[in-house]
């Protein structure tokens, strides 16, 4: 199911995963809006060195929650982000790569395209 928004470039944004299902709003896409305080927008390939960086900082994405219906991230699961952490794991030299075509247009307003670019793999990658 792909979203009515926009991705950084500009085409229609794509799903991340439906598998762990991801996004803000539970629909597989890095959508955004006034309630999501976050901005989970960016559509990342979760590495073992992300993980263990973002748990590091007080955001355990690796450990299962089954009362939230959360599996807890593997390494190659794609997650939306929120765009402060992954800039965070950026300027620590462990951002996790990123899925351009799945990654909210609004993400820009923090993150530079070559930034982005630098972390980007295929949209059938994993």
């Amino acid at each position: 199911m792909a979203s009515s928004a926009l991705n950084v470039l500009g085409t229609p944004l794509q799903t991340c995963s439906m598998e762990p299902l991801t996004g803000f709003y539970r629909t597989g896409c890095c959508e955004t809006g006034p309630e999501d305080a976050g901005a989970h927008m960016v559509c990342v390939v979760a590495t073992d060195e992300f993980l263990e960086f973002s748990r590091s900082r007080g955001n355990d994405l690796s450990t299962p929650h089954p009362i939230f219906h959360f599996p807890g991230l593997k390494a190659g699961d794609r997650w939306c982000l929120c765009v402060t952490r992954w800039m965070e794991a950026y300027e620590a030299g462990c951002a996790p790569n990123v899925v351009l075509e799945a990654t909210h247009a609004a993400t820009l307003e923090w993150v530079s395209m070559d930034q982005l670019k630098k972390y980007a793999v295929p949209a059938d990658a994993s």
